[in-house]
């Protein structure tokens, strides 16, 4: 199993598929913040279900204000990312289990915003 910002990747040989979704999902960029997604732990899982592509996501808090332009903009990018043939095979859930924490940043993220 491969890691990535303390989530998984399906497999040991990880499809181009799932790597291009992880690609992609790194041009999400938190406008609060300024930084992306993954870097800011926000993404916890992205995997296949089937024919699905499946990004199980979560926000810093549950109030935040961007609470629905971030999922919807880690949709699309994942559409884009797999092209019009998989479009409908695209689904982004947001969880808030585990709760997010700073711990889940990557080190030069948490170090940029104070944390590190």
């Amino acid at each position: 199993m491969q890691e990535e910002s303390g989530t998984r990747i399906v497999g040991s040989d990880a499809p181009t598929e799932l790597e291009s979704v992880w690609e992609a999902l790194r041009g999400v960029v938190d406008p609060e913040l300024g930084l992306d997604i993954v870097a800011l732990g926000l993404v916890y899982d992205v995997r296949l279900e089937g024919d699905r592509v499946v990004v199980e996501m979560t926000l810093t808090t549950p109030g935040c204000p961007v609470s629905e332009s971030l999922p919807d903009e880690a949709y699309y990018v994942v559409r884009e990312a797999l092209g019009s043939d998989r479009a409908e095979q695209v689904e982004v859930r947001v969880v808030w289990d585990p709760p997010w924490t700073p711990e889940r940043m990557r080190p030069e993220a948490a170090a940029l915003l104070g944390f590190g």
